[in-house]
C-alpha cells in the first residue's frame, strides 16, 4: 500500500488541466437519499467554496455532476469481492467450489473486499459487505450509472484513478481526529452540528455559504460535502493508493480511497 503525495499545481492527478471543482455523492439506493455536493475552488485559488448542496440526486444529477467535475468522490463500493463473483458464478453452474469452503475465514473471503480489509486494518472500522448487506442495492445503482459515464466518455476505472472514486467518510473523519460515530441517528442533529463546527474550524479556508444548515439537517448533505472534500483530496494526489500486490484486485473490486491527512488549504490562502 503505497501513498501518492502531489502537488497544488493546475494539473490533476488524472493528468488533464484542472478547473478546481469537486463533487461528492453519498450514494443511497432511493434517489430521495442520495446527497450531492459540489466544491469549487475560487479564482485567486485562496478558498475553496461550497458551490451546492442537495439531497435527492437522480442519476441524472449524478452523471452531469461527474462530468463537469475534476473529480468526484462517491460514498458506494464499486465492486464486488473476486471471491464472492467465483463463488456465485460456480453456485449458479452447479459446479464445486467446496474446496476453498475449508476452515473459518472463508466466509469472509468471500464478504469482504481486499480494500475493506486494508480500511479496517488503517482505521479499526469495518466497511459494509457489499455481498452481505443492504449497502448492495446502492451498489447495484452505481453499477448502472458507472456504465453510463462509460458510455459518455468517462474514466470509471474503480481502483481510485478515475472520474470517480471510491470514499468512506466516517473512516476519513476518523483519521482526520473528527467524531465519526452517531451523527447518522435521526437524533443525531447536534451531533452533526458539533461536527460542521470542527470542520470549520479545522478548515477555516472553506466558504460554506450557508451549507452548514443543511448539513447539520442531514447526514447524507454532511457526507457528500465530506466525500468531495475528499475528492479534492484524490485529484491532487493526498490519498492512500494501492501497493503493487493490490493494484489488480483494487481495478477490479473498486479501492476505498482514504486522505493521506489532512485536506491542505489553497495555494494562496492566508489565514488571519
Amino acid at each position: 500500500m503505497s501513498t501518492a503525495r502531489g502537488s497544488d499545481g493546475r494539473e490533476s492527478s488524472a493528468g488533464a488541466a484542472s478547473r478546481g471543482t469537486w463533487c461528492g455523492v453519498d450514494l443511497a439506493a432511493d434517489p430521495r437519499r442520495t446527497g450531492l455536493a459540489v466544491l469549487a475552488e475560487d479564482p485567486s485559488r485562496s478558498r475553496v467554496r461550497v458551490e451546492s448542496v442537495t439531497v435527492g440526486a437522480d442519476d441524472e444529477e449524478i452523471i452531469a455532476a461527474v462530468l463537469d467535475a475534476d473529480r468526484t468522490g462517491v460514498d458506494v463500493p464499486f465492486g464486488w469481492p473476486q471471491p464472492f463473483v467465483e463463488f456465485i458464478e460456480a453456485h449458479a453452474r452447479g459446479g464445486e467450489w467446496s474446496a476453498r469452503l475449508t476452515g473459518e475465514g472463508w466466509r469472509r473471503r468471500v464478504a469482504m473486499r481486499t480494500t475493506d480489509v486494508v480500511v479496517h486494518e488503517r482505521t479499526g472500522l469495518v466497511p459494509l459487505s457489499v455481498s452481505a448487506d443492504r449497502i448492495a442495492h446502492p451498489a447495484f445503482r452505481w453499477a448502472a450509472i458507472a456504465a453510463r459515464l462509460r458510455q459518455s466518455g468517462a474514466d470509471t476505472a474503480r481502483d481510485g484513478t478515475g472520474a470517480a472514486c471510491e470514499v468512506y467518510p466516517a473512516a476519513t473523519l476518523k483519521l482526520w481526529g473528527l467524531p465519526h460515530r452517531g451523527y447518522k441517528r435521526t437524533d443525531g442533529g447536534e451531533r452533526r452540528r458539533d461536527l460542521v463546527q470542527r470542520l470549520a474550524a479545522m478548515l477555516p479556508w472553506l466558504d460554506w455559504r450557508g451549507a452548514e444548515e443543511s448539513c447539520a439537517a442531514s447526514d447524507d448533505a454532511l457526507d457528500a460535502v465530506v466525500s468531495a472534500l475528499v475528492a479534492r483530496e484524490i485529484d491532487r494526489g493526498r490519498c492512500v493508493r494501492p501497493g503493487p500486490d493490490q493494484v489488480g484486485t483494487a481495478r477490479v473490486e473498486g479501492w476505498i480511497c482514504l486522505p493521506a491527512g489532512a485536506p491542505a488549504a489553497p495555494p494562496h490562502f492566508a489565514s488571519a
